[in-house]
């Protein structure tokens, strides 16, 4: 899942970061309330943990903006404020949780993941074909073989899945699953689309994730799946000459 963390304590924030991250998250923070807007217009991410006390923009308002982008995406409100006044503004403006500071991560996450169940414009199940993905318990299973992938494995599954139907760039693939700049020459999204390709069993050129040659990878829409089925051919026996009429006719022994 992809998730926004807007944070003004950068030590807190890289905490909570590799926390979530463990779970299997995509993490983006930001440390300021106009920064946090922007990533959450640019992302629309599938939970956004909100500080209060930040700078440029207060977390107030920027759940006031956030919610008149989007009303249902997940928003949880963290805060050192004892006020109830501010607690309760935060949940008449929309706030799906809060939990005060200090916290437990351990909460937290259970707190995310309870979030995440309820909220069904979440897609929290994503499929192609055979394959499944399950983005809030971080499985995938092709028929009834389940599939252990790494996190890195999973994210870039998850963003090539969520973007059905679309040509991926390299670029952004770099930038979504690894965060890095895409003028750092790596070939790292090719090994890891062939990790996928052998734990899938889906050989090149592909039939889940196909290679769109000098732009990045696809996995196809359902309609373009059902029409690259492979067929199994079908095998005509010729007789050849001298045979006898009962094969002629197609009888074999």
């Amino acid at each position: 899942m992809r998730l926004l963390i807007a944070e003004d304590d950068k030590a807190l924030a890289l905490f909570l970061s590799r926390g979530l991250e463990a779970d299997g998250h995509r993490v983006r923070l930001t440390h300021d309330g106009g920064a946090a807007v922007e990533a959450f217009r640019q992302d629309l991410p599938d939970l956004t943990i909100l500080d209060l006390n930040m700078p440029v923009k207060d977390g107030e308002q920027v759940l006031e903006e956030v919610r008149a982008l989007d009303p249902d995406l997940p928003v949880l409100i963290l805060t050192a404020r004892q006020e109830v006044d501010a607690r309760v503004r935060c949940l008449d403006r929309g706030a799906d949780d809060l939990m005060t500071k200090p916290f437990s991560l351990h909460e937290l996450r259970a707190r995310c993941r309870a979030l995440l169940r309820r909220k069904r414009e979440a897609r929290l199940q994503l499929r192609a074909g055979d394959l499944e993905l399950d983005r809030l318990d971080h499985t995938a299973h092709r028929g009834s073989l389940a599939i252990t992938l790494t996190n890195k494995e999973f994210a870039l599954l998850e963003h090539l899945m969520m973007n059905r139907g679309q040509c991926v760039s390299r670029v952004e693939l770099l930038e979504s699953v690894w965060n890095l700049e895409p003028a750092q020459t790596t070939n790292i999204v090719d090994v890891y689309i062939n990790y996928l390709r052998r734990k899938l069993k889906d050989p090149p050129p592909g039939l889940l994730i196909r290679t769109v040659r000098g732009h990045g990878y696809v996995v196809p829409s359902e309609a373009e799946l059902t029409l690259t089925v492979p067929l199994i051919p079908s095998v005509v026996l010729l007789p050849t000459a001298g045979a006898s009429e009962s094969v002629a006719a197609g009888e074999v022994s």
